[in-house]
């Protein structure tokens, strides 16, 4: 680990100081490295600035490993939706396959960069942290916001563990009750060998976390305005609702359906839905209903390797290469009805009745229109359907829900909404045998918004789940949520190819997951070749 974490630990730290991000400067000189870390966190003040600094950790480009690796964006995009059952780049499709197919050479080849990456940003953070709860006890300050400060530290380090369990690690059903191998729990900064610790006993430490921020973050009473006066946003920001929700969403993956449930309801309180409006906004400002995200400005843009460059559909990537689609097997299934269909070019936009999609597109390449007429009906709808200037529509179900503030990929992305609080709510109730409770869920994120107006609830069993699983999809396309969620559930990624009725490029149509690694990445030799305690994991 010594590469992942030992070696970037102080740097890190140093570094996070140092940033600029969504609250602005508190230093006005960098720190150097003869500064101790109990010297850099001696008050309040640079505590603020190193968290301010974890917040820009999470939408910075990480040089070491190039451009495209800038945080939780990049998770997101790469790991949750590349990989899952309802995204695709169509011009990519073929470079990217051997990525989105989840191929031994990428997931299991420990020397590769794809499963160095998410190990490398995690523990940074997770280092970051440590760093800080070491030292915060003995900050000079104000006493509330000390405590505000140690629970957003919390905060951070239990989000990162949730987030390295679900990638590296079995399915919790699979852990013979947390007996399996989860992670390597580093707690402080010491920098000796360590085994990996079991699912339990990293799941147990991140409750902990949780319960300890939870209850500082009602000590303190404050809330990010309080404390980080003079930020362009509070979004990017840990509190007590970010916390909720990373508990909701922990206990979900661990099958911890009360807990998942009753931290869902907390997390969504004072984050009322969106309007339908907001809804087709264009996903790039915060909204009521943003619990957690990451703040973005022309001053602080990623330039070509932020991720509305790809998923923006005023972005660079949309106007240079036609831009991002959504599987036609979902989009296809929503109601007339329900508006998060009009944020796809969807198939009523440009068919006639009784036309086949297939009979206006080129099934023997990328799918693009080939029909003049219907061509040129999908460009109006996403003109008519689009707050920004949309890029040209070359491919039916373009993703018309993203946008961006200014080229080539400017604005904020969000982490935890409460609409996925709701989901979670559903789902927990679900198999809790509340099957009621679940149906009102439903009915609350779809008929009470009006993002269905005509949408009901009365199935129960197997096909209320698979409402449960389908609304997900739908609300939350995009969002980094589909590859996690099919490992979950142990659901194959299903992608149907142009001449099998779908919309994939043949280079990355197929049914994948059969295989249980295809949900496992390997740990990398970043870590195996420096951490002797570890043996041979991951064979």
């Amino acid at each position: 680990m010594r590469l992942t974490y030992k070696s970037i630990l102080f740097a890190a730290l140093c570094g996070a100081l140092s940033l600029s991000s969504c609250a602005g400067d508190w230093l006005e000189t960098e720190p150097t490295e003869s500064t101790s870390s109990d010297e850099i966190l001696a008050s309040a003040d640079n505590v603020k600035q190193a968290i301010n600094g974890m917040c820009k950790l999470m939408t910075m480009q990480h040089a070491y490993y190039g451009q495209g690796f800038n945080g939780e964006g990049t998770i997101m995009l790469m790991y949750g939706e590349y990989t899952g059952e309802d995204f695709q780049f169509p011009m990519y499709a073929p470079g990217w396959a051997i990525f989105m197919n989840g191929t031994a050479t990428i997931l299991h080849n420990k020397n590769s960069i794809y499963p160095a990456y998410p190990w490398y940003y995690y523990y940074t953070i997770i280092g970051n942290a440590n760093t800080i709860l070491e030292q915060i006890d003995n900050a000079e300050g104000d006493a509330k916001e000390i405590q505000f400060l140690k629970a957003e530290a919390l905060t951070f380090r239990a989000y990162a563990y949730s987030m390295l369990l679900q990638l590296y690690c079995d399915r919790w059903a699979d852990s013979n009750d947390g007996a399996a191998d989860g992670v390597v729990l580093r707690l402080d900064t010491s920098m000796g060998d360590m085994p990996l610790s079991s699912q339990a006993d990293c799941y147990a430490q991140i409750y902990k976390d949780l319960d300890e921020a939870i209850a500082l973050y009602k000590e303190s009473g404050l809330a990010p305005n309080n404390v980080f006066a003079g930020a362009k946003s509070d979004v990017c920001f840990p509190d007590l609702n970010v916390a909720y929700g990373v508990y909701a969403k922990t206990a979900l993956v661990k099958e911890d359906y009360t807990n998942a449930l009753n931290y869902a309801k907390l997390a969504r309180e004072n984050y009322p839905l969106m309007s339908n409006a907001d809804y087709k906004a264009g996903f790039m400002s915060p909204t009521s209903e943003w619990i957690w995200g990451a703040f973005n400005d022309e001053a602080e843009t990623l330039y070509y390797w932020s991720y509305l460059v790809t998923m923006a559909y005023n972005g660079y990537y949309a106007q240079a290469y036609g831009g991002t689609t959504a599987s036609s097997e979902l989009i296809d299934q929503a109601p007339a009805s329900d508006i998060r269909k009009s944020l796809f070019v969807n198939k009523e936009a440009f068919c006639e009745e009784g036309q086949n999609v297939s009979d206006l597109i080129n099934i023997t390449s990328d799918g693009e229109f080939t029909d003049e007429e219907a061509y040129e009906k999908a460009n109006e709808y996403a003109q008519a359907n689009c707050a920004y200037t949309p890029a040209e529509i070359v491919y039916p179900y373009t993703n018309l829900k993203f946008a961006c503030t200014a080229l080539p990929g400017v604005g904020c992305i969000p982490f935890i909404r409460s609409s996925e609080m709701l989901l979670i709510e559903a789902e927990a109730n679900y198999f809790l045998h509340n099957e009621t409770a679940a149906q009102q869920a439903l009915v609350e994120l779809n008929t009470s918004t009006s993002r269905d107006p005509e949408y009901t609830c009365t199935a129960t069993g197997d096909d209320l789940f698979n409402q449960i699983v389908f609304y997900r999809r739908l609300e939350l396309w995009g969002e980094g949520r589909s590859w996690f969620d099919c490992k979950r559930w142990n659901r194959r990624v299903v992608r149907k190819g142009l001449t099998e009725g779908g919309n994939f490029h043949a280079t990355i149509a197929g049914t994948f997951g059969d295989d249980p690694l295809f949900y496992k990445w390997i740990i990398p030799a970043k870590e195996t070749d420096y951490n002797t305690a570890l043996g041979t994991p991951g064979k």
